[in-house]
């Protein structure tokens, strides 16, 4: 038998983590699609927008994040949440107004947290940007463990006021009790942490759940030669995008003279992910044909 080498406990962002994965394999029916744009012309569109004198850079995460947001503002039906009794078969799905995206983000320590950016349908490519340097920015100053334990009270909060009295309990004897039980500060250190103002710090309005999940894999390698094939939906969402590398690969494009050839290009690949409860695949077809026509057309980003 192996000898064990290391052991570590849960920590509050290992539970949060688990619990919300567990939570999304056991209750949601899943649905996958690969989708590899052409992005060779997009990328040098950016490197033209970011080459303009005077003008901020514009990280090509942030442009994606604007390229889905495009794509949701298309397909509407995908930007909800769902309330589903198996043991009833009834359910509802809310469509909501405001496109709030949920970004799992590395943090320099190599810890994640989801950060939720907010009210992304009415925010221009430049207005993201500041968006992502702000948060960034707070994140410095953030305690990732008291941010995920006010995060994790509140969610215990709701569901005892939905009736889930046996999960509040699970909850709350696995957070005070064992080797993976957690708290959140006290004393000096608290006051002195809630002393700062919320512009400096994250709140757990800023990782409380979004509408839609956007996980970007291609950021932490960029040399990868795959991609996502599956991603959890987190619920109550009903749809995610686990974002790739760019990567080179052979395409078929036509010349001037409408004749077929084979080309290398860089191909982006992504998993679009849904929940079979709420969507069928006809009603993600408007999110792909808005970001094909991005794609096809990357000028327009920079009206954006």
């Amino acid at each position: 038998m192996s000898k064990v080498s290391k052991t570590t406990h849960f920590g509050i962002q290992r539970k949060i983590v688990a619990n919300m994965t567990t939570e999304s394999w056991h209750d949601v029916p899943h649905v996958t699609y690969i989708y590899e744009p052409d992005v060779t012309r997009f990328l040098e569109i950016l490197k033209e927008m970011n080459s303009e004198p005077g003008r901020a850079k514009i990280p090509i995460n942030t442009v994606l994040l604007k390229v889905i947001t495009e794509g949701v503002k298309a397909a509407p039906q995908v930007n909800a949440h769902i309330e589903f009794n198996k043991r009833f078969v009834s359910g509802t799905i809310k469509e909501m107004k405001d496109i709030n995206i949920s970004v799992p983000w590395i943090l320099p320590s190599g810890e994640m947290m989801t950060i939720n950016l907010r009210d992304m349908g009415n925010r221009s490519l430049d207005d993201i940007t500041e968006l992502m340097a702000q948060t960034a920015k707070k994140m410095e100053k953030t305690n990732l463990d008291e941010a995920m334990y006010s995060v994790s009270i509140d969610n215990t909060m709701k569901a005892l006021k939905k009736g889930k009295v046996i999960k509040v309990l699970g909850r709350l004897t696995g957070a005070s009790f064992g080797k993976s039980k957690v708290k959140g500060l006290s004393g000096s250190e608290r006051k002195k942490y809630y002393s700062l103002s919320e512009d400096e710090r994250l709140t757990k309005e800023d990782i409380e759940q979004g509408t839609i999940t956007v996980s970007n894999i291609g950021s932490t390698y960029r040399n990868q030669r795959g991609a996502i094939a599956l991603l959890e939906i987190i619920p109550p969402q009903i749809f995610a995008i686990g974002i790739g590398a760019t990567q080179k690969k052979p395409v078929v494009v036509q010349d001037d003279n409408g004749i077929d050839r084979i080309d290398i290009r860089q191909v982006l690949p992504m998993c679009i992910a849904f929940d079979h409860r709420a969507l069928d695949f006809g009603e993600i077809v408007p999110f792909l044909e808005r970001l094909d026509d991005i794609f096809d057309n990357p000028e327009q980003i920079k009206n954006w």
